[in-house]
Order: C-alpha cells, then sequence, then structure tokens
C-alpha cells in the first residue's frame, strides 16, 4: 500500500501530536482497531506517520470481538493491516455474555470497560507502553455533554493519559479531526469500514447527544464552536463562573456556628 495523507489531515495529527507530546523515540504502540472509520483512519495514519518521521517508534493493531450475535468482519481487518505491515490479532471476549448477565448496567459502559481491560492486558503482554484511540473531536464535545447532562459533571477525556495501574498512555492523535473530516479522508484512501456488531448502535445516549448537537448547531452556527472552547483550561480565572464544591455536614456546621455567633 502506498503510504498518503493529504496535508490538512498530516497537519491536524502532527499538531495533536506535537501538542500533546504523544509519541516519542522507540515507542511500542498499540492501537485499538474496532473496525470502524475512525480507527481505520487512525490505523492508517499512524502508519503514515510511521513512515515519514525519524521519530521512529513501532506499531501493532488488537481488535476485541465481543462475540454479540451479529456478524464481524475481522478478516477485513487482518488483510488492511497486512498491507500497512502492523502484526494484528483478534482476541475474543464474550461481553455479550456479561451483558446479558447484568441488565441494570448500561451495555455501553460495561463493554467499555471490558475491551479497555483486555487492550491494557495485551499491551502490557506485548511490551506496549502506549496505546492509541480513534477519539475525535466530535467525541470530545460529546463526552462533555453527557458528563454534563447524565452525571453532572464538567469533564472531557484528555488528549493523553496516564494509567498508573498499568503503567500505559493512552493517546488520541485525531483529537483535531472533526468527524465528517475522518468519513471524506476514508472515502478518498477507498477504506471501507466493518459494520459494528453492537445490538444498541445507533441507539445510546452518544447518539442522543450528538443530535442534540447538530440540531443545536444548526440552529446557531458557533454552537460547536463554542463548546469546544468550553474544553479548555483558561488561564484567565475571572472567566470560570463555577459554583464552589460543596461543603458536608461538618463544614456546614461549623459555617453555621460561626454565623449565628456574629
Amino acid at each position: 500500500m502506498k503510504f498518503r495523507l493529504p496535508q490538512m489531515y498530516f497537519s491536524k495529527i502532527m499538531r495533536a501530536i506535537v501538542e500533546f507530546e504523544m509519541i516519542a523515540r522507540d515507542d511500542k504502540i498499540l492501537i485499538g482497531l474496532s473496525g470502524g472509520k475512525d480507527s481505520l483512519l487512525l490505523t492508517y495514519a499512524l502508519a503514515v506517520m510511521r513512515e515519514r518521521t525519524k521519530n521512529k517508534f513501532s506499531l501493532r493493531a488488537l481488535t476485541i470481538d465481543p462475540m454479540f450475535d451479529n456478524a464481524f468482519d475481522t478478516e477485513s481487518l487482518v488483510r488492511f493491516c497486512s498491507e500497512l505491515e502492523i502484526p494484528h490479532e483478534v482476541h475474543h471476549v464474550n461481553i455479550a455474555e456479561v451483558i446479558r448477565s447484568e441488565p441494570k448496567n448500561a451495555p455501553c459502559f460495561t463493554c467499555a470497560f471490558f475491551r479497555r481491560g483486555a487492550i491494557n492486558r495485551y499491551a502490557n503482554e506485548y511490551g506496549c507502553n502506549k496505546v492509541a484511540y480513534a477519539h475525535h473531536n466530535d467525541d470530545a464535545v460529546e463526552t462533555l455533554l453527557l458528563n454534563l447532562l447524565y452525571s453532572g459533571q464538567i469533564g472531557t477525556f484528555q488528549p493523553k493519559t496516564y494509567l498508573d495501574r498499568t503503567n500505559l498512555t493512552v493517546i488520541r492523535p485525531l483529537v483535531y479531526l472533526r468527524e465528517q473530516e475522518i468519513v471524506k479522508a476514508i472515502q478518498y484512501h477507498g477504506i471501507t469500514p466493518v459494520k459494528s456488531p453492537c445490538p444498541f448502535d445507533g441507539n445510546t445516549k452518544r447518539e442522543t447527544v450528538k443530535k442534540l448537537v447538530a440540531d443545536l448547531t444548526e440552529k446557531t452556527p458557533l454552537m460547536y464552536d463554542h463548546l469546544a472552547a468550553a474544553m479548555r483550561k483558561n488561564s484567565d480565572n475571572e472567566l470560570c463562573h463555577l459554583w464552589p464544591t460543596a461543603k458536608n455536614r461538618q463544614e456546614m456546621r461549623d459555617s453555621y456556628n460561626q454565623f449565628m455567633r456574629e
């Protein structure tokens, strides 16, 4: 396969790698390859980076088969990675059975938890020091709203995160790419995504938030940019208007007693 990536894509991915210091010489990076458009582009892009940069690093890819009833074409992923000269394996993890046995738990949370665990164990087993995921800019904005609307917290994932329990660093080189840019990129390269085997695909809280962001942006074109800007820390503390942390019972009692004495 001839390695090529339009300059705009190369620049955005390189910006993320450099700004957040994602990749260093001799890194051994494990790619979480689900077969969707995002992870396919990430795998291709890192193969391009491996060829075009002097900062040499190695790549492996792992696909987790959650063993849902729906068909999952992993053979095409094997061929894809072979063309890119990236070692690739498929691991079968019976996440479907866990979801069936624990119906009270959110299926997306359960699936993500077991996927991450399997990927981290594999990374440690093969001496990888970093794990690369294909989360993009839209994912980050949607996660910000998911946390706010469904858990009452303000926050999103970091472009780079160190996991002290596993001694692994998670990197997300696509964080400056919009989802539609990824769609155009895989069409340009003739890359065909694998249909997700997930029975909940398209019927999740994330999909609800995705539609919400699209509706809001259609009515207010700058809405997405404002949400993306809200993910950034600002050095001007005066721009932070969040309430202080809630006091616990003892602190409230002390404040009450102080107030009553004054």
